[in-house]
């Protein structure tokens, strides 16, 4: 007998176990109530949804009087100060600017020392091609600058035992003279270029106008005097020579 209540407990056990499975794998509906006042809220907050206990609005009377409808006012926005690095970008663009400024500066200083250098260099070559004198007049620069030197060594020479006023000068007349003999056109050249830039002081050409006249003067009255001694000498020559001719003749 007690075999037999142990068999019917075993027996027991599956079927219970089956019946809880059953239980828990059928479907089934779950109601539960929500209590009146609970809205859910929408997924868009722009989109109002109608709640299903709210009354239905009514539908407006085409004699209702239509409000205007007001733009919407703009926030005034009050002038915002610069920042530090609107302030930090602004000191730096001045900077630039002055950096600027001055390395134009610069550059136009040194252009203007080259433009200088170059016509500076064309003046001084374009004056001495404009002294050697021209070809077709056959006068040669070289033997006689050669000359000239040989015959200002000749008076430094002659002048060497003297005072030093004459051995400054006579050398360098004596030089001078031998130019205008040896190579007149190259002199004349000199005393042209000598002269344009004398005009730039006038004390200095006014003094050499009246040097060159007294010159002039005095080569012109040397030649007259010569001229009157010349031919003094040779009215005595002849008188002599009459005065012999007559004693000649009367001797015969």
């Amino acid at each position: 007998m007690a075999a037999r209540v142990l068999l019917q407990k075993r027996a027991l056990a599956p079927l219970a176990t089956l019946a809880l499975g059953g239980i828990a794998l059928a479907p089934a509906t779950v109601l539960a109530e929500a209590p009146a006042d609970f809205k859910r809220k929408p997924i868009y907050d722009d989109i109002e949804l109608p709640s299903p206990n709210a009354a239905p609005s009514p539908s407006p009377s085409p004699v209702a009087k239509v409000l205007p409808v007001q733009p919407p006012v703009e926030e005034e926005h009050k002038p915002r100060g610069p920042t530090p690095t609107d302030r930090l970008a602004e000191q730096i663009g001045k900077a630039r600017m002055f950096l600027y400024k001055q390395a134009v500066v610069v550059e136009d200083k040194v252009n203007e020392v080259v433009d200088s250098a170059f016509h500076l260099e064309q003046s001084f070559t374009n004056t001495i091609a404009s002294l050697a004198p021209p070809r077709e007049t056959g006068e040669k620069l070289m033997p006689g600058a050669i000359y000239v030197l040989v015959a200002s060594m000749a008076g430094s020479i002659v002048t060497r035992n003297r005072n030093i006023l004459l051995r400054a000068t006579f050398p360098l007349a004596v030089g001078i003279g031998a130019g205008w003999v040896v190579i007149p056109i190259t002199m004349h050249n000199i005393a042209d270029l000598a002269w344009k830039y004398e005009k730039r002081f006038p004390a200095v050409a006014d003094t050499h106008i009246k040097v060159r006249e007294g010159l002039q003067q005095g080569v012109s009255f040397a030649k007259v005097h010569s001229q009157v001694g010349v031919q003094y000498v040779d009215d005595k020559v002849t008188q002599a020579r009459e005065i012999v001719e007559g004693w000649v003749k009367q001797g015969k």
